[in-house]
């Protein structure tokens, strides 16, 4: 038996490349909006939400998840990329169906130029995924104080200082100068949580690293316990300086 979705709607997040995206929701307070396609976006398909707080969003790993095929067994970064579990004891986006799943905090219905759009913040999500569906989070059921969760027990603790420099914050202040995308506070609780790959600490050599976020390119390296960021640099820049 098979079946077939179609998506209502599209991921818009500050989110243009895999690496950095934070690996739960919640970690990073990420602003996001849901664009709803025809004939999805209805104001009145979404009456009565305003009196939650919270949706969960059913999602499509998308890219290269697709295709890629999926394996009974993954390394999770949270173990350090060294310990192996069932794909089911994981979140790996490399699975038999590739749909993931995240609690956001949701703002309501926005309208701009992409169209009727939900807006949420919290998202891990890629931006361009496709969503699914959109349903209310109800505490009373889904909030379950009692549940153990085996490796993932506690939200992991921030694994490094970070610190702007001041060819960093001058970017950051060019590229967001009214601080309406929160790129500063993004940049340092996306890295703060270390991005990296867990089997970077095999590689203790390497210490310069690249994220993006939005349109820019967000250079940091590692000093001891500390992220320094280098520079916030639009992406057509970063390719022009890299190619010189």
């Amino acid at each position: 038996m098979a079946f077939s979705f179609e998506p209502i709607g599209i991921a818009r997040t500050p989110f243009t490349d895999k690496f950095g995206i934070p690996r739960q929701p919640g970690l990073v307070a990420a602003p996001g909006r849901i664009v709803l396609h025809p004939p999805y976006a209805r104001r009145e398909a979404f009456a009565a939400l305003e009196g939650f707080s919270h949706v969960w969003l059913l999602w499509v790993f998308h890219d290269d998840c697709l295709a890629a095929g999926w394996k009974p067994t993954v390394r999770p970064p949270r173990l350090g990329g060294r310990r192996t579990v069932g794909v089911f004891a994981s979140r790996a986006p490399y699975r038999p169906n590739p749909i993931g799943l995240s609690a956001v905090a949701q703002h309501g219905l926005v309208d701009d130029a992409d169209g009727l759009a939900l807006a949420v913040s919290g998202v891990d999500l890629l931006d361009g995924t496709p969503v699914l569906d959109i349903k209310p989070y109800v505490a009373y059921a889904d909030a379950l104080p009692q549940a153990t969760c085996g490796f993932a027990q506690a939200e992991p603790a921030r694994a490094f200082a970070v610190r702007l420099s001041a060819e960093a914050a001058q970017d950051i202040a060019a590229r967001d100068p009214d601080g309406r995308l929160a790129l500063a506070r993004l940049i340092e609780q996306m890295i703060a949580q270390d991005p990296r790959p867990g089997y970077m600490d095999r590689y203790p050599e390497r210490k310069a690293f690249t994220i993006r976020l939005y349109d820019c390119d967000i250079r940091w390296r590692l000093d001891g316990d500390t992220a320094v960021v280098q520079r916030c640099i639009p992406v057509r820049n970063a390719h022009q300086e890299t190619h010189q």
